[in-house]
């Protein structure tokens, strides 16, 4: 049995047949109806979600699967009975369960008992069916991400350790732009490990130098505390024209959404030329049909 928690739980080759099924979905989107048929997604959202829910929802439906939302509260889970006991009876319903909470210990756990197939819908630690759907839209507009700059402004999140895992797997330069006093959270997540592909920067002109790629996400995520001191630590990483600037004139601009519109990105660059962000949420529905596929047909392949 296999899940989707980490993009680097997987290899090069394993993520390319996923995205270029990906590729396929999106180029016949009407004749995938039947791919999932009798299949069942389960969705366990104890967090906000908009473009992961709907693309995980829309995305079942159209490869003729069924969906279910599940409230955690009105289902007792891990309150009524064991987290075990749950998983065993839901996957005499479901064939596959995708979490989005604050505690991946707790998605790692769900997956490693071996019931059903778990993905990581976002957690506290990591997003990487977001990740993999950006490498997707990178693509799309600039070809191989292999080798590709991709610059990343702003706080150190779960959406930045799948971009750096990602990096490390694809094989593309991470240039990463954030304040000194937000990197004590990649020592304390990737500690000693040595990473090729990923590097600091306090210079903003060098981080951009040659970049094909702006991504940023917002300040403050869901949740967290100590809001105003945040975000005049970041005040001076926002995406503007002058940082759009410092990139490649054929650079594109990235942003997972919701956005903080004149916070963390202005409103002409978000709305200009350079953003991709639309086709960006787009895409999270043809890489996520393609993880289910991936999960629910994987004995075929």
């Amino acid at each position: 049995m296999i899940h989707f928690l980490n993009i680097d739980d997987y290899n090069k080759t394993e993520l390319r047949k996923i995205l270029n099924f990906s590729k396929k979905i999106k180029k016949k989107q009407d004749h995938n109806s039947l791919l999932l048929k009798n299949k069942s997604l389960g969705m366990l959202f104890e967090k906000q979600s908009a473009r992961t829910r709907l693309s995980f929802a829309i995305g079942m439906q159209k490869l003729g699967g069924n969906v279910i939302e599940l409230d955690h509260n009105q289902i007792g889970f891990g309150k009524r009975e064991t987290h075990s006991d749950l998983l065993k009876v839901m996957s005499q319903y479901l064939d596959v369960l995708a979490i989005r909470n604050n505690n991946h210990e707790e998605i790692n756990y769900l997956a490693s008992l071996n019931i059903m197939p778990i993905i990581n819908g976002l957690s506290d630690f990591s997003h990487p069916c977001q990740i993999l759907s950006d490498v997707f839209t990178i693509e799309e507009y600039l070809g191989d991400i292999k080798n590709k700059n991709i610059t990343w402004l702003g706080d150190f999140n779960n959406v930045l350790v799948s971009l750096i895992q990602s990096a490390e797997v694809f094989e593309f330069n991470l240039n990463i732009l954030v304040p000194q006093d937000l990197k004590k959270k990649f020592k304390k997540i990737f500690k000693n490990r040595k990473l090729k592909f990923s590097k600091f920067y306090d210079n903003f002109d060098l981080g951009l130098k040659n970049c094909d790629c702006v991504m940023t996400d917002v300040w403050v995520s869901m949740g967290e505390k100590n809001k105003k001191n945040k975000k005049k630590l970041l005040k001076k990483f926002q995406v503007n024209k002058n940082i759009m600037k410092k990139a490649k004139p054929s650079a594109i601009f990235m942003h997972c959404l919701p956005a903080h519109r004149n916070e963390e990105v202005t409103d002409d660059v978000i709305d200009g030329k350079q953003s991709v962000v639309w086709v960006q949420a787009q895409n999270k529905l043809f890489v996520q049909q393609s993880i289910l596929n991936y999960l629910l047909n994987y004995e075929k392949k």
